[in-house]
């Protein structure tokens, strides 16, 4: 649940069609998350890939995902796939992120924490 990213909005003076310019943010890449199961019976230590790109964190594999990335770091993301369904929300500094999430998976309800690299 990564990524955070600047947008800027760039105007010319004098200019009618002056649009919005996406500027890279400093979290944008695919990011692989790793989930660990601390409470329930969910299974554990599967990984997602998730893609940041501006501020918002989206799929990078299977699924559907939406989220986003503050300036400072700060993660917050939603996740389904079929009838599961997870939300999480954490940390990103440099190339590492850290946080936690729950939900419901098959049927279960689960909790647990999640560690991010990028690259």
């Amino acid at each position: 649940m990564l990524a955070a990213f600047s947008i800027a909005a760039v105007v010319v003076p004098g200019s009618a069609d002056a649009r919005p310019l996406r500027v890279a943010g400093r979290y944008d890449g695919v990011w692989n998350v790793v989930f660990a199961t601390t409470r329930g019976v969910c299974s554990s230590g599967y990984s997602v890939p998730f893609t940041v790109s501006g501020g918002r964190v989206s799929s990078a594999g299977g699924g559907r995902v939406a989220g986003s990335v503050n300036r400072g770091g700060a993660v917050a993301v939603r996740v389904s796939v079929g009838a599961s369904r997870a939300s999480g929300g954490g940390r990103l500094a440099g190339n590492y992120g850290a946080g936690s999430w729950s939900g419901i998976i098959t049927g279960d309800r689960c909790s647990g924490t999640w560690q991010a690299t990028r690259g």
